[in-house]
């Protein structure tokens, strides 16, 4: 048991990837997320995004920079407005309909994905954008809870520019808030909410040194 007047919490997400066949056996290698993380290691190969949610057409546009020949796996994902039906076509992105029932390999090697109605789709590398939940359930005595993010990316703890939660003493920094940031940013977001937790020390520090010092000066 620990007892403190503040506390700051740190613990990142939890990314939680579409509920296909051999799909999480590949994260990290020829299943990725990120243009910028691995858009270099992937460039120029056989892409397939999978669309997951609401910013996977997004997802295709940013793998396209890296390669020539994407193909957009609908998937589970809304169907297309016009515009953005408009967008892929005009970058040259074909749209697979059909929902994937598994991961395709050979040997330690992706190969692609098997549609639902028996048809494959050759890839070498899938791209996906996962479901990324805040890891706060253990603060969940306290009456925080994640909430959903606006962008429909996840589940955060809502808080402000300091890193302050609606819960009085506690405190957010990093991936727990914010999804998307990478680990520069995050860090960074560490150290100025710990200094916003100081100045709030020093406030309160301050008032009560105050308030003995009226109460010296009216007692003498």
């Amino acid at each position: 048991r620990v007892r403190a007047g503040h506390v700051l919490v740190a613990t990142g997400l939890v990314d939680e990837l579409p509920d296909v066949p051999g799909l999480r056996e590949r994260w990290g290698r020829d299943v990725v997320h990120c243009p910028y993380c691995h858009g270099w290691e992937v460039r120029e190969r056989p892409i397939g995004v999978i669309g997951s949610g609401p910013m996977s057409v997004h997802q295709t546009l940013l793998f396209r920079q890296w390669s020539d020949d994407v193909v957009y796996l609908r998937h589970t994902a809304p169907p297309l407005t016009d515009e953005q039906a408009e967008q892929l076509a005009a970058r040259g992105v074909p749209v697979i309909e059909g929902e994937i029932a598994a991961v395709e390999t050979a040997g330690d090697r992706l190969t692609g994905v098997r549609l639902r109605d028996g048809r494959t789709v050759d890839r070498e590398v899938l791209t996906v954008a996962p479901r990324m939940v805040a890891r706060a359930g253990f603060l969940a005595g306290l009456g925080l809870r994640p909430q959903p993010h606006p962008s429909g990316m996840g589940e955060y703890l809502p808080a402000d520019e300091s890193g302050r939660t609606d819960v009085p003493g506690v405190w957010v920094a990093g991936n727990v808030t914010n999804l998307s940031a990478q680990v520069g940013a995050a860090a960074a977001a560490g150290a100025w909410t710990a200094a916003m937790i100081n100045a709030d020390l020093v406030q309160a520090e301050t008032q009560r040194a105050v308030e003995a010092h009226r109460g010296a000066r009216a007692g003498g």
